[in-house]
């Protein structure tokens, strides 16, 4: 698998300053869709990330692969089969990364919907999808299967499936898919300014690289903002207006002896009635996500606030009565900026429509909104109004269910050769055909599965070595989520990551210390409890 390489890249841009077909600005999950899918055209095309690829949304999301069980309620009946027919394509094409996942709505008495029109809804849900795995629980054999649940009122579960991932993961995933398949990527390289023709169409920009301080001027036939909720940022240059109400969505992970659920709960929260989920994660339990308007500045960081930590304890506590789940008891906290296309700030959050938008604004186009699972749709629906602006109508055979979302790899877990084998099928899912590569490149002891995690110090190596890894919290935070699943950010860990950073990255002492101080502040203030609490 080719690397992942930021050096190498700005280099060439910088000997070969040649005219791009496309560049896609954004590096989650939407832009690498678009890149994989121009790169499929053998278009000439590269993809710049203003800070990491998947900083954003595309790491801080719920990490689930639904179809929409809610459009359905909505009526709108297409947007549910396109989702579902999605979520089972990444199922059999990822496994392993795209994992199916049972769902489980507790019913108590009084609750509405009730078990009769939750379960009409979830077979025609699955009858969408071409499966069939709705069934129900009674409150007996529900608390069997989820030890802990408060009692009270319980009547029983309807369950479904749909399905969960590494969201971070996914994207390096079908990163490197497009880079196969010729595109180029930047990270931490950010799109200054637009360039313009003589006629004021877009053909171009200023991109500076973060980590050297330099500046380069690109021209493209097209330029796509693929920014999700930062794409009023360039888009109203050229269009204007601004139409994105940014949401924050925030979670919680505690060890998940303490709701120890193998399924996902879906759930309404006493105070407002919205539903949360309370679901499993990378062998901890994650709960959330709250629905708030985000006012703060969109490049800082953002995190959880004492007002969401307590909402979302608040739901713990009142599921699990008897684990003692408190504010000690969580390890990490991460949050989300969803765009949402709206100008409308009066209507609920949660009552938003997640549709996704393309626009065409002097030769600009933009995409925004829409979900993880119909990412795919969403970079087709953006690249067709490209090629349109490039004159190109010969796209047709990209909306082929033929093509596949991402190539499955040819190698099995047996061929991995390793004695735990859902670390090989873990393995395979993530990395595809370069896990034979990371298993090969693994040193002593550096296979094993990192204590309460599924993930190894092989991990840790490669992707050092292959994507593009340039902080210690793009490899803890992003590459792998170690410092999200670990107490104090993964600190226990330092000392072999250190040695693996000075062997891959070439970090001496002061690169070292200087970025444990800077990600350790930043776990603090963006990863744990906020500071009032």
């Amino acid at each position: 698998m080719k690397p992942i390489d930021q050096v190498r890249t700005w280099q060439q841009l910088q000997e070969h300053p040649d005219i791009w077909d496309i560049i896609v600005i954004g590096g989650g999950i939407t832009g690498v869709g678009i890149l994989r899918e121009a790169a499929r055209l053998d278009l000439k095309c590269l993809l710049l990330e203003q800070k990491d690829f998947s900083w954003g949304t595309s790491s801080r999301s719920s990490k689930m692969v639904h179809g929409g069980l809610r459009y359905i309620a909505q009526g709108d009946i297409k947007l549910t089969k396109h989702s579902v027919h999605e979520r089972e394509r990444l199922i059999r094409e990822a496994p392993g990364l795209v994992q199916r996942l049972g769902y489980l709505f507790p019913i108590r008495k009084g609750q509405i919907p009730g078990k009769l029109l939750f379960n009409s809804l979830l077979k025609i849900y699955d009858k969408l999808a071409g499966i069939k795995t709705q069934k129900y629980f009674n409150s007996r054999k529900l608390l069997e299967r989820v030890s802990g649940l408060n009692p009270e009122n319980l009547k029983g579960a309807s369950y479904y499936t749909d399905a969960i991932t590494d969201d971070s993961r996914l994207v390096l995933r079908v990163l490197h898919e497009a880079i196969e398949a010729g595109a180029e990527a930047l990270n931490y390289c950010c799109a200054d300014s637009l360039l313009f023709d003589d006629q004021g169409q877009v053909n171009g920009l200023i991109v500076r690289n973060d980590i050297n301080g330099e500046t380069l001027k690109l021209e493209s036939k097209v330029v796509i903002n693929a920014t999700g909720a930062w794409v009023d940022g360039l888009r109203e240059a050229v269009s204007g207006e601004r139409n994105i109400r940014p949401l924050r969505g925030s979670h919680i992970i505690i060890p998940h002896r303490f709701a120890p659920v193998e399924d996902a709960l879906t759930l309404f929260h006493p105070q407002d009635k919205r539903a949360v989920f309370i679901f499993p994660w990378e062998n901890t339990t994650v709960i959330g996500t709250t629905d708030l308007d985000h006012d703060s500045d969109l490049n800082q960081e953002p995190s959880i606030s004492a007002q969401e930590l307590d909402y979302l304890l608040l739901l713990a506590q009142q599921q699990f009565p008897k684990s003692n789940i408190s504010k000690d008891t969580i390890i990490s906290t991460f949050a989300g900026v969803r765009p949402v296309i709206s100008k409308d700030r009066t209507k609920a959050p949660s009552k938003e429509k997640r549709d996704h938008q393309v626009w065409v604004d002097k030769g600009l186009v933009s995409v925004s909104g829409g979900k993880l699972t119909t990412f795919r749709l969403i970079a087709l629906d953006t690249l067709k109004a490209a090629l349109s602006q490039m004159g190109r109508s010969d796209a047709s055979f990209l909306f082929s269910d033929k093509n596949s979302i991402i190539t499955p790899a040819n190698i099995t877990p047996a061929d991995l050769d390793l004695d735990d084998t859902s670390l090989a099928a873990r393995l395979i899912g993530c990395y595809g055909n370069a896990a034979e590569d990371l298993v090969r490149n693994a040193r002593s002891g550096e296979l094993a599965c990192i204590k309460r995690t599924r993930f190894c110090l092989a991990e840790v190596r490669w992707c050092a070595a292959n994507e593009s890894v340039q902080k210690l919290d793009d490899l803890l935070l992003r590459r792998t989520r170690l410092g999200l699943l670990l107490d104090q950010g993964g600190y226990e860990l330092f000392p072999a990551i250190e040695k693996i950073c000075r062997e891959e990255l070439n970090w001496n002492n002061e690169t070292w210390q200087a970025e444990v101080t800077r990600y350790q502040t930043l776990w603090q203030q963006h990863y744990y409890l906020p500071e009032t609490t």
